[in-house]
């Protein structure tokens, strides 16, 4: 059984991109939550900052992006290693 690229792809994305945007709002609502993670993701993404909602936004672009790719890639090594 193959798995779909495009499908594994954008689910990836939707997912990462909406836990992304939880964590990142929830932190907005209340001050210091996921401290250690969002500082992950500052030193990853490229624009995105704990700053306000736009960098939520920012940040959430770039979380789809990556799942993405990340999804992508999963599914076409596992249909490339799957014999």
């Amino acid at each position: 059984m193959k798995l779909s690229v495009k499908a594994l792809a954008l689910t990836m994305g939707i997912l990462w991109a909406a836990a992304f945007f939880l964590v990142a709002t929830l932190n907005q609502w209340k001050g210091g939550y996921a401290l250690p993670f969002l500082n992950m993701v500052d030193s990853v993404y490229p624009g995105y900052d704990m700053g306000g909602f736009g960098s939520v936004i920012i940040g959430m672009l770039y979380a789809f992006v990556d799942g993405l790719i990340g999804g992508a890639v999963i599914a076409w090594l596992y249909n490339r290693l799957s014999v």
